[in-house]
């Protein structure tokens, strides 16, 4: 039996935008095993694929080289007898593991001059994959051979018993149409529409009997509490309050979200939520929702994208002038081709 260890990605979305991987070495390699060694953040994900037999923690934080620890975690791999390593990061230090582990073939675009880590080495053609996910499945191909096209979207399933549970606890009201709104991003401020824009989004769909309720990290919270604030109780901030395998379980209550490109945006596309995706300073040609339920917001500004944490120009402008009447206008007309299901129960 062929076993193969990825080295995951370090961002929650990109984490989500792997899973066609994972099910196209599966299907390249019949009866073979997917490992995943990916940071603790994205654990909750890589549980709820099929696709992947078993998890192992990345513990290195971004910036950390630890060669000596480097060196032990990569020997506890050893004893799994990888054949094979598909190294999805472009750094050098992604590319030490593998390498001290001792599997034979280690796959990856060439990043950091990774030569000698890297033995089967892959030149990166960005206009012939234009798209993250597909640079992704490529490395599952032979040599020179692009992934075939269209490539099946992520899939995550929630269980709405814990999801239940989880309302609960919170507090949580399901006997109205719920939209979901996630204002954070962990990239940098040049991806995060305006606190103003969410709370006044936020007031237009309380008004029309939504329940509202924020999702995002800890990190999230001051924002979220900001929202709630402005849209004047509007808003549920659930940012921090939940982790993630229970964001995703209540996520799948939603019937609507409404997300920055974030990781959340890219786990409410792979759990089937119509989408509204709010793009700023990153380009929905490289990193779209992946999903056929899925509306893009961008202003397309001259200066944009520019692919940077903090706006260059200093005025956030694809951002600060996406009025929140524009983004309603959106979800209305996503919402007429994917109406909510009213509760069976």
């Amino acid at each position: 039996m062929k076993k193969i260890l990825v080295i995951g990605p370090s961002w929650v979305g990109d984490g989500v935008m792997a899973q066609p991987l994972y099910r196209r070495l599966l299907e390249r390699n019949p009866g073979a095993e997917v490992h995943v060694f990916a940071p603790v953040w994205t654990m909750p994900l890589l549980a709820r694929m099929p696709e992947v037999a078993r998890a192992h923690l990345n513990p290195f934080g971004h910036g950390q080289l630890q060669l000596g620890e480097r060196w032990r975690v990569a020997r506890e791999l050893a004893t799994e007898k990888f054949d094979q390593a598909i190294i999805l990061p472009g750094s050098i230090k992604s590319a030490l593991i593998p390498f001290m582990a001792g599997i034979p073939k280690r796959t990856g675009f060439t990043g950091e001059m990774r030569y000698g880590l890297v033995n089967d080495m892959r030149a990166l053609d960005e206009k012939a994959l234009p798209k993250m996910i597909e640079r992704f499945c490529a490395l599952a191909e032979a040599p020179a051979v692009a992934p075939e096209l269209p490539i099946a979207h992520p899939r995550l399933a929630f269980n709405s018993e814990t999801g239940q549970a989880s309302a609960m606890r919170l507090g949580l009201d399901l006997s109205r149409p719920v939209v979901v709104m996630c204002p954070g991003a962990e990239y940098g401020p040049a991806k995060r529409w305006p606190a103003r824009h969410f709370a006044a989004l936020s007031r237009a769909f309380a008004d029309a009997g939504w329940h509202v309720w924020l999702f995002g990290s800890a990190k999230d919270s001051e924002i979220g509490h900001a929202i709630c604030e402005q849209a004047g109780g509007a808003a549920t901030n659930l940012c921090g309050a939940t982790g993630l395998e229970e964001a995703i379980d209540l996520m799948g209550f939603a019937s609507l979200a409404v997300c920055n490109d974030s990781g959340l945006m890219h786990i409410a596309a792979a759990l089937g939520i119509p989408l509204v995706a709010l793009y700023g300073s990153s380009s929905p040609g490289f990193t779209p929702p992946l999903s056929d339920k899925a509306a893009i917001v961008t202003l397309s500004l001259d200066c944009s994208p520019c692919f940077e944490r903090v706006c260059p120009l200093k005025h956030t402008n694809c951002l600060e002038k996406m009025q929140a009447e524009r983004v309603w206008q959106a979800a209305q007309q996503l919402l007429e081709r994917h109406p909510p299901v009213p509760d069976a129960s």
